[in-house]
């Protein structure tokens, strides 16, 4: 099933561009800062139900794990019936079920309105980057992509930072609650900003018509690599920050929630690395960025093992640049190679992206709870270091 975008699309320059690259990012913000709202969260709320962080890190999993499923049928949905459409609904609903969340009495509810929020942002995160595709002059596609990927630090800043200050003098409840209202305000926001698709997305496609563009990209082994470098990369930054939450507010270091939660002020090398990865890689080369970015979060890794505030926070830095950054590149990577069945690949990437989030943010709690912090770090290396080898096995010259 082809795309019937054009050949050119909107430059550098261009208003229109602007305020699409806004817009996008203001989806991010919404969306990414609702899907982690509980994450900065996860002690008082262990607390509150009596649960353990393995358990309570499933607030986190329920929704990543529910978007990853609703991915492709959402992904095809849009195809459907327009990109546009779908992700303004979406983040919609995506508010509705957060202030859901907020009041739910036992915890089992607040699993499943979470899981609803997945699905919900499924619509959101399963078009963007094909939508970006479609819009924007490849030339510039790198550069589009890295700011909509710093729109989604800057929504995980939001949705760690905004619930972390709030529960200290309220409660997790009124934190999440309050992160709703942002998050719809960011939507609202969306809606007005975004511009007419430049073309139209709806097609006459049926479901064998999607089912065989999948076919066709999973024949494609760098395909596979880069969903596959997806999963391992994403697994192993939620359960960073999942466990380092834990791991601060215990002894020795006994932090506070309010202060805990400012080091997801982290988020802000991201934000900076991830446009800056794009630019270099339009003009250095995917494979290159992509190695680069994981050797730098495998070194800010490092940093965090001390039991010392200032190395634990400059390690969170340094890691949280290298894997925004690395995938920054993969996203764009992966549209590049799957022109005329974007949508498609995007929903494929992003399906392993999260389904990682959701094992690997719940498995590694074993690791953390057998040994500490050491423990939990060395597996969240070991997968950054299965994802540089994957980068290693995709074709060169393969618009790397």
């Amino acid at each position: 099933m082809k795309s019937q975008g054009t050949v050119e699309g909107l430059t550098s320059g261009s208003s229109e561009l602007r305020r699409l690259n806004v817009a996008m990012l203001f989806a991010a913000l919404a969306a990414f800062g609702l899907l982690y709202s509980t994450q900065a969260l996860l002690p008082a709320i262990g607390a509150d139900f009596g649960v353990g962080p393995t358990a309570a890190s499933l607030t986190v999993s329920a929704a990543t794990g529910a978007l990853a499923l609703a991915i492709l049928p959402l992904s095809s949905l849009a195809e459907s019936v327009g990109r546009v459409a779908v992700m303004r609904a979406g983040l919609l609903v995506a508010c509705l079920f957060t202030f859901v969340a907020a009041a739910a009495p036992y915890f089992w509810m607040l699993l499943l309105s979470r899981g609803l929020v997945g699905v919900a942002l499924a619509a959101v995160v399963a078009v963007a980057v094909a939508h970006l595709g479609d819009e924007v002059h490849p030339a510039e596609l790198g550069t589009a992509i890295g700011v909509y990927v710093a729109g989604n630090t800057l929504g995980g800043i939001s949705g760690r930072l905004i619930p972390g200050l709030v529960e200290e003098s309220s409660s997790w409840r009124a934190a999440i609650g309050l992160l709703g209202v942002v998050a719809l305000l960011a939507a609202l926001a969306f809606t007005r900003l975004l511009p007419a698709a430049r073309r139209t997305s709806t097609t006459s496609a049926g479901p064998r018509d999607h089912v065989g563009a999948l076919r066709e990209l999973v024949r494609d082994r760098d395909i596979l690599r880069l969903c596959l470098l997806a999963f391992l990369l994403m697994g192993g930054f939620v359960a960073c920050y999942n466990y380092l939450t834990f791991r601060l507010e215990a002894a020795p270091l006994g932090m506070s929630t309010t202060v805990t939660s400012l080091l997801f002020l982290a988020y802000l090398a991201g934000t900076v690395s991830s446009p800056l990865a794009g630019r270099l890689s339009d003009r250095f080369g995917r494979r290159r960025l992509a190695l680069a970015g994981i050797v730098v979060s495998l070194a800010g890794l490092a940093l965090t093992l001390p039991d010392h505030l200032a190395s634990i926070t400059a390690g969170l830095l340094v890691f949280t640049a290298g894997f925004f950054a690395t995938h920054s590149v993969a996203s764009s990577w992966v549209s590049s190679l799957a022109a005329g069945r974007r949508g498609q690949a995007a929903a494929m990437y992003l399906l392993a992206y999260y389904l990682g989030s959701s094992a690997f943010g719940a498995l590694i709690g074993l690791a953390y709870q057998y040994d500490g912090w050491p423990a939990a770090a060395a597996s969240i290396g070991t997968l950054f270091v299965l994802g540089g080898l994957t980068v290693l096995g995709i074709r060169p010259g393969r618009r790397a």
